[in-house]
Protein backbone atom coordinates (compact mmCIF):
# COMPACT_ATOMS: atom_id res chain seq x y z
CA UNK A 1 0.00 0.00 0.00
CA UNK A 2 0.98 3.69 -0.56
CA UNK A 3 1.68 4.29 3.00
CA UNK A 4 4.02 1.58 3.61
CA UNK A 5 1.98 -1.01 5.30
CA UNK A 6 2.86 -4.63 5.05
CA UNK A 7 -0.57 -6.25 4.41
CA UNK A 8 -3.00 -5.60 1.80
CA UNK A 9 -6.72 -4.83 1.88
CA UNK A 10 -8.83 -7.70 0.93
CA UNK A 11 -12.58 -8.61 0.92
CA UNK A 12 -14.07 -11.17 2.46
CA UNK A 13 -17.72 -12.76 3.47
CA UNK A 14 -19.60 -11.23 6.71
CA UNK A 15 -22.91 -13.00 8.08
CA UNK A 16 -25.39 -11.11 6.32
CA UNK A 17 -23.58 -11.89 3.14
CA UNK A 18 -21.70 -8.69 2.47
CA UNK A 19 -18.43 -8.50 1.28
CA UNK A 20 -16.25 -5.83 3.27
CA UNK A 21 -12.80 -4.88 3.05
CA UNK A 22 -10.52 -6.19 5.82
CA UNK A 23 -6.79 -4.98 6.26
CA UNK A 24 -4.81 -8.57 6.84
CA UNK A 25 -1.17 -9.12 7.43
CA UNK A 26 0.40 -12.28 7.94
CA UNK A 27 2.70 -12.96 10.75
CA UNK A 28 6.57 -12.04 10.68
CA UNK A 29 8.53 -15.65 11.94
CA UNK A 30 6.38 -17.85 13.50
CA UNK A 31 2.71 -17.90 13.73
CA UNK A 32 1.46 -17.26 17.94
CA UNK A 33 -1.77 -16.51 16.60
CA UNK A 34 -4.56 -14.27 15.15
CA UNK A 35 -5.33 -10.88 15.89
CA UNK A 36 -8.83 -9.46 14.76
CA UNK A 37 -8.16 -5.75 15.28
CA UNK A 38 -10.82 -3.15 15.70
CA UNK A 39 -10.88 -0.29 14.47
CA UNK A 40 -11.95 3.60 15.66
CA UNK A 41 -14.78 5.52 14.66
CA UNK A 42 -12.41 6.93 12.13
CA UNK A 43 -12.37 3.90 10.35
CA UNK A 44 -9.01 2.00 8.86
CA UNK A 45 -6.65 4.59 8.93
CA UNK A 46 -2.92 4.39 8.29
CA UNK A 47 -2.69 4.19 12.31
CA UNK A 48 -4.89 1.48 12.62
CA UNK A 49 -2.81 -0.62 9.40
CA UNK A 50 0.30 0.08 11.54
CA UNK A 51 -1.25 -0.98 14.98
CA UNK A 52 -1.75 -4.42 12.55
CA UNK A 53 1.71 -4.77 11.38
CA UNK A 54 2.66 -4.26 14.52
CA UNK A 55 0.99 -6.97 16.03
CA UNK A 56 2.07 -9.27 12.76
CA UNK A 57 5.64 -7.88 13.57
CA UNK A 58 4.81 -9.94 17.05
CA UNK A 59 4.02 -13.08 15.65
CA UNK A 60 0.02 -12.99 14.71
CA UNK A 61 -1.96 -12.97 11.45
CA UNK A 62 -4.07 -9.64 11.50
CA UNK A 63 -7.27 -8.85 10.37
CA UNK A 64 -8.56 -5.53 10.72
CA UNK A 65 -12.36 -5.25 8.98
CA UNK A 66 -13.54 -1.93 7.79
CA UNK A 67 -16.59 -2.09 10.00
CA UNK A 68 -18.53 1.03 8.00
CA UNK A 69 -17.70 0.00 4.24
CA UNK A 70 -21.53 -1.01 3.91
CA UNK A 71 -22.24 2.56 4.85
CA UNK A 72 -19.29 4.16 3.47
CA UNK A 73 -17.04 2.34 1.27
CA UNK A 74 -13.44 3.52 2.14
CA UNK A 75 -14.14 5.80 4.95
CA UNK A 76 -10.56 7.06 6.18
CA UNK A 77 -11.57 10.39 8.65
CA UNK A 78 -9.42 12.81 9.93
CA UNK A 79 -9.81 13.54 14.00
CA UNK A 80 -11.50 16.67 13.45
CA UNK A 81 -13.78 18.81 10.89
CA UNK A 82 -16.43 16.83 8.50
CA UNK A 83 -14.59 14.18 8.75
CA UNK A 84 -15.25 13.46 12.33
CA UNK A 85 -18.56 14.72 11.92
CA UNK A 86 -19.39 11.62 9.62
CA UNK A 87 -17.46 9.36 11.79
CA UNK A 88 -19.73 9.99 14.86
CA UNK A 89 -22.84 9.62 12.49
CA UNK A 90 -21.54 6.47 11.33
CA UNK A 91 -20.45 4.92 14.74
CA UNK A 92 -24.22 6.68 16.42
CA UNK A 93 -26.55 6.41 13.99
CA UNK A 94 -25.96 4.63 10.53
CA UNK A 95 -24.09 1.51 11.53
CA UNK A 96 -25.36 -0.70 14.35
CA UNK A 97 -22.98 -1.87 16.93
CA UNK A 98 -24.42 -5.47 17.03
CA UNK A 99 -23.09 -5.54 13.09
CA UNK A 100 -19.88 -4.58 14.31
CA UNK A 101 -19.88 -7.80 17.07
CA UNK A 102 -20.51 -9.93 14.09
CA UNK A 103 -18.19 -8.99 11.99
CA UNK A 104 -15.37 -9.40 14.66
CA UNK A 105 -16.96 -12.90 14.79
CA UNK A 106 -16.66 -13.69 11.37
CA UNK A 107 -12.86 -12.62 11.32
CA UNK A 108 -12.53 -15.07 14.33
CA UNK A 109 -13.81 -17.61 12.60
CA UNK A 110 -11.38 -17.33 9.97
CA UNK A 111 -8.50 -17.23 11.75
CA UNK A 112 -9.28 -19.69 14.85
CA UNK A 113 -8.82 -22.75 13.03
CA UNK A 114 -4.79 -22.11 12.99
CA UNK A 115 -4.84 -20.83 16.63
CA UNK A 116 -5.89 -19.24 19.35
CA UNK A 117 -7.14 -15.78 18.23
CA UNK A 118 -7.29 -12.54 20.27
CA UNK A 119 -9.09 -9.39 19.81
CA UNK A 120 -7.96 -6.02 20.18
CA UNK A 121 -9.91 -2.53 19.75
CA UNK A 122 -9.25 1.47 20.03
CA UNK A 123 -11.87 3.35 20.77
CA UNK A 124 -15.01 2.46 19.51
CA UNK A 125 -13.10 -0.61 18.85
CA UNK A 126 -12.51 -1.20 22.48
CA UNK A 127 -15.73 -1.03 23.37
CA UNK A 128 -15.92 -4.11 20.32
CA UNK A 129 -13.36 -5.98 21.96
CA UNK A 130 -14.92 -5.44 25.42
CA UNK A 131 -18.28 -6.92 24.01
CA UNK A 132 -16.35 -9.56 22.28
CA UNK A 133 -14.80 -11.32 25.63
CA UNK A 134 -18.47 -11.12 26.94
CA UNK A 135 -20.37 -12.87 23.82
CA UNK A 136 -17.87 -13.92 21.20
CA UNK A 137 -17.27 -17.51 20.95
CA UNK A 138 -13.66 -18.53 19.62
CA UNK A 139 -11.90 -15.52 22.01
CA UNK A 140 -9.06 -16.44 24.14
CA UNK A 141 -8.48 -13.04 25.31
CA UNK A 142 -9.02 -9.48 24.47
CA UNK A 143 -7.40 -6.25 25.07
CA UNK A 144 -9.91 -3.03 24.94
CA UNK A 145 -8.47 0.54 24.90
CA UNK A 146 -10.79 3.74 25.65
CA UNK A 147 -14.22 2.23 25.03
CA UNK A 148 -17.12 4.29 26.04
CA UNK A 149 -19.39 1.26 26.28
CA UNK A 150 -17.09 -0.61 28.85
CA UNK A 151 -18.92 0.46 31.81
CA UNK A 152 -22.47 0.11 30.89
CA UNK A 153 -20.86 -3.32 29.34
CA UNK A 154 -19.45 -3.92 32.66
CA UNK A 155 -22.13 -3.30 34.54
CA UNK A 156 -24.57 -5.79 32.46
CA UNK A 157 -22.54 -9.08 32.55
CA UNK A 158 -18.71 -10.44 33.39
CA UNK A 159 -16.82 -11.15 30.57
CA UNK A 160 -16.24 -15.01 29.43
CA UNK A 161 -12.65 -15.03 28.62
CA UNK A 162 -9.57 -12.73 30.03
CA UNK A 163 -10.13 -8.94 29.32
CA UNK A 164 -8.28 -6.18 29.77
CA UNK A 165 -9.25 -2.66 29.40
CA UNK A 166 -7.14 0.61 29.31
CA UNK A 167 -8.62 4.34 30.03
CA UNK A 168 -6.75 7.97 29.97
CA UNK A 169 -7.27 10.01 33.63
CA UNK A 170 -8.02 12.45 31.65
CA UNK A 171 -10.21 11.06 29.08
CA UNK A 172 -13.16 13.87 28.71
CA UNK A 173 -15.79 11.81 26.95
CA UNK A 174 -15.34 8.16 29.50
CA UNK A 175 -16.15 9.75 33.34
CA UNK A 176 -14.05 8.63 35.78
CA UNK A 177 -16.91 7.69 37.79
CA UNK A 178 -18.20 5.16 35.04
CA UNK A 179 -14.07 3.57 34.58
CA UNK A 180 -14.28 3.00 38.43
CA UNK A 181 -17.89 1.21 39.01
CA UNK A 182 -16.38 -1.32 36.53
CA UNK A 183 -12.93 -1.87 38.23
CA UNK A 184 -15.13 -2.13 41.30
CA UNK A 185 -17.36 -4.71 39.71
CA UNK A 186 -14.20 -7.39 40.61
CA UNK A 187 -14.75 -9.36 37.43
CA UNK A 188 -12.68 -12.20 37.93
CA UNK A 189 -11.28 -12.65 34.17
CA UNK A 190 -11.20 -8.43 33.78
CA UNK A 191 -8.36 -5.92 34.62
CA UNK A 192 -8.64 -2.53 34.10
CA UNK A 193 -6.18 -0.32 33.93
CA UNK A 194 -6.03 4.15 34.55
CA UNK A 195 -2.98 5.91 32.98
CA UNK A 196 -1.88 9.40 33.56
CA UNK A 197 -3.48 10.39 29.99
CA UNK A 198 -6.21 11.31 28.02
CA UNK A 199 -8.64 9.71 25.17
CA UNK A 200 -6.29 8.26 21.90
CA UNK A 201 -3.39 8.07 24.43
CA UNK A 202 -2.29 5.31 22.15
CA UNK A 203 -2.14 7.22 18.84
CA UNK A 204 0.33 9.12 18.05
CA UNK A 205 -1.32 10.87 15.39
CA UNK A 206 -3.69 12.58 17.97
CA UNK A 207 -2.80 15.42 20.45
CA UNK A 208 -3.38 13.26 23.49
CA UNK A 209 -0.99 10.79 22.47
CA UNK A 210 1.75 9.30 25.56
CA UNK A 211 4.04 7.50 24.73
CA UNK A 212 4.66 5.72 28.35
CA UNK A 213 1.47 4.85 28.44
CA UNK A 214 1.05 3.74 25.13
CA UNK A 215 4.02 1.40 25.81
CA UNK A 216 2.87 0.38 29.18
CA UNK A 217 -0.43 -0.28 27.56
CA UNK A 218 1.04 -2.58 24.82
CA UNK A 219 3.61 -4.44 26.87
CA UNK A 220 0.46 -5.77 29.01
CA UNK A 221 -1.29 -6.37 25.98
CA UNK A 222 1.12 -8.70 25.00
CA UNK A 223 1.84 -10.55 28.05
CA UNK A 224 -1.77 -11.30 28.55
CA UNK A 225 -1.76 -12.33 24.15
CA UNK A 226 1.33 -14.52 25.60
CA UNK A 227 -0.52 -15.96 28.87
CA UNK A 228 -3.76 -17.19 27.36
CA UNK A 229 -1.69 -18.93 24.71
CA UNK A 230 -0.10 -17.10 21.92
Amino acid sequence: MADGAKGEMIRLPMSDGADIAVYHVDPAGERRGGVVLVQEIFGVTDHIRDMADDFADEGYEVLAPALFDREHPGFEADYSGPGFERAVELARTLHPFDLSLKDTQSCIDRLRDEGPVFVIGYCYGGSVAWAAATKLDGVAAASAYYGSMIPAFAAEAPPRVPVIAHFGRYDRGIPMEGVEAAIASNHPLADIFVYEAGHGFNSDRRKDYHAPSAELARDRTLTLFRETGG
